[in-house]
Formats: structure tokens, C-alpha cells, sequence
């Protein structure tokens, strides 16, 4: 397969491909989830595996997991992992979160997170590239069936995190709460200040109590149509010398 590389930082490059690249909702949800160091951390349906990758910028982060149903992004993310010498920090598996208890064991995970396909099938335009149509279709799982790995995998008390269609948000909401992954944060995501969100963030709690709290809007473009500082913080090292 052939690659194109982006750089995120002065030790790590990711491999890009025309089947699985990333775009701004991933970063979002990496800088959402905000791994803590002893966290033991799990991105499902990675892609081309920009979630853990983004993580990995951070040398004190411990040792990451992310799985995916397609072949060709699970080489891909090996890939990635060789030419950064990443071997003992991030590790890719090759599974169906559906039978996710084929692959991992249970309560293995603080953090698991999704960046899930966003339209149902047979909605839309559907791809003919049958890894777009995995990655933007619920062809593969659907918010049911991230939320039923999440549980499986998350220890009590750990955290699910997903960014998904406004649309889709009480589908979400009530499902998580349905297998007792507790929605505790729930931000909204706008291109720019004023304008309707495009998307949003929640983080659910294992076994939590009710409490949502609702965070401020995050913005992604000023006016005159650059980034925000706060977009500037969630790339990080990989907007280096963006201009302001």
C-alpha cells in the first residue's frame, strides 16, 4: 500500500493513505478524552490509528491500545508504529468490536474511545471504496455496539468517550445510560462562534451517578477564519508555525 506521511510532533510521523486518513473530529476527540498517564487507554475503529498516535506525543503516556476491523488499517498502523520505533507503546489489534470478548479480557481499560460512523445504512451517499463505506456507514457497529464494548472493556469507573452528529445525540445519551455508561461531560463542537454545532463530545462513566455537565461550545474558527487558540492547543506540535 502506498503512504503519505504527516508529522505531529518532531518524533512522531503517522501514515496516511487514500483508504484511511484523519480528519478534525479525531483530533478533537484525542484532545477530549485527555488520557492521564496511568491511564490504560483503548481507541476502537482507529482507522489509520491518529487517536493513540496523537496520545504517543506525550513520553510519559503509558502503553496504548486500538483495534480495527479492516486489514489494510491495521497494517497501516503498524506501519506507523515501525517507522516511529513505537513497538512497546502502542499496540494494534486486528478484531470485530462486536466479539470484542474474543480479543481482550474483561475490565482491561480506563479509557476507551470512538470515533464512530456517523451515517446509518442505506442513508447518504454511500461510498463505492469499501473502506469508506466501513468508516462512514454503520456497515461494521453501530452506537449500540461501541457502547456494549465500551462497558466489556472499562474497568468501573472508567471513562467512554465518543463525538458523533447532534443529530444522533439522545440515540447516544440513552444507550449509554442503558448499559450503565453514566453521560458525565458533553461539549459541542461549532465552526465558528454563533453558528449551530456540527458535532459533539460526551465522556460516560462506568457505574457513575447522574450528573451531566454541559461544557462551553468549542470553537474551531475565528472570524476571519483562522484557527482559535483553543483549536491551536488541540492540535498542538502539528499546527506548529500556523499562522495566526
Amino acid at each position: 500500500m502506498e503512504y503519505n506521511y504527516e508529522r505531529l510532533s518532531n518524533d512522531i510521523r503517522i501514515a496516511v493513505s487514500e483508504n484511511h486518513t484523519f480528519g478534525t473530529d479525531a483530533v478533537i476527540l484525542a484532545y477530549f478524552a485527555s488520557p492521564k498517564h496511568k491511564d490504560a487507554c483503548l481507541d476502537m475503529g482507529t482507522g489509520c490509528g491518529i487517536i493513540p498516535m496523537l496520545w504517543l506525543r506525550d513520553k510519559e503516556q503509558s502503553p496504548v491500545h486500538c483495534l480495527d476491523i479492516q486489514q489494510n488499517a491495521y497494517q497501516q498502523v503498524k506501519h506507523s508504529v515501525s517507522i516511529n520505533s513505537l513497538e512497546s507503546r502502542l499496540i494494534p489489534h486486528l478484531c470485530d468490536l462486536r466479539e470484542i470478548s474474543k480479543e481482550f479480557s474483561a475490565e482491561d481499560f480506563t479509557l476507551v474511545t470512538m470515533n464512530p460512523p456517523y451515517k446509518p445504512v442505506k442513508t447518504g451517499i454511500e461510498s463505492l471504496n469499501e473502506s469508506a463505506r466501513i468508516a462512514r456507514h454503520e456497515v461494521c457497529c453501530n452506537i449500540e455496539d461501541a457502547v456494549k464494548a465500551a462497558v466489556y472493556l472499562l474497568k468501573f469507573g472508567g471513562r467512554f468517550c465518543m463525538c458523533h452528529r447532534p443529530e444522533r445525540l439522545v440515540d447516544a445519551l440513552e444507550l449509554m445510560r442503558r448499559y450503565k455508561l453514566e453521560p458525565k461531560r458533553l461539549r459541542f463542537v461549532c465552526d465558528k462562534a454563533g453558528e449551530k454545532p456540527f458535532l459533539f463530545l460526551v465522556e460516560g462513566k462506568k457505574g457513575s451517578k447522574s450528573f451531566l455537565t454541559v461544557e462551553k461550545d468549542l470553537i474551531i474558527k475565528k472570524e476571519n477564519g483562522k484557527f482559535t487558540d483553543e483549536m491551536l492547543t488541540v492540535y498542538g506540535s502539528y499546527a506548529d508555525g500556523y499562522d495566526r
